[in-house]
């Protein structure tokens, strides 16, 4: 398999919203440290992410560092933080965390350029197949991901462990 590389720093969309035919500019780029705090509050005030420890600012920075470029923010033409996602993988699968776009940006294709984006950044390092983490009761997150071609799996499970 041949892989092209691929320039993995800011890239900048038009968004054309169907229903309303308004334009929206939108700049994607990779989610830095100095964005944490904006982050937080943005995955704080969206319902269905569930936040523990594990979301600590050195938590983050190690996995940001482990899995360069591919974690991604939506910010406005003003520079305002609307969308975030965690994104990585191990070398075999790849895997999605706290995708979150401001509620009053939401059904704007944003949440789904954030997501065509991370698994074009995944293919383009050979990663066959994504995995996301999501809170069985988010019935809008679910409704969402099958939206987009994704499917709930029942033959598996999460079991989970602190160690820490």
């Amino acid at each position: 398999m041949s892989l092209q590389r691929r320039d993995l720093r800011v890239q900048s969309f038009t968004l054309t919203v169907p229903s309303e035919q308004k334009k929206m500019n939108l700049v994607i780029s990779p989610f830095s440290l100095d964005a944490y705090e904006n982050v937080m509050i943005l995955w704080k005030e969206s319902e269905g992410i569930g936040l523990s420890g594990a979301d600590s600012q050195e938590s983050i920075r190690s996995y940001l560092e482990r899995n360069p470029n591919m974690s991604l923010v939506a910010k406005d033409v003003n520079g305002t933080l609307i969308g975030a996602v965690l994104c990585g993988h191990d070398g075999r699968r790849g895997y999605i965390h706290h995708l979150a776009v401001r509620s009053d940006y939401r059904r704007q294709g944003i949440g789904r350029k954030l997501v065509e984006e991370v698994l074009s950044r995944l293919q383009a390092v050979g990663i066959q197949k994504c995995h996301l983490f999501i809170i069985n009761d988010n019935v809008s997150g679910i409704e969402f991901w099958k939206s987009l071609g994704w499917i709930p799996r029942t033959d598996i499970g999460v079991i989970s462990k602190d160690i820490l």
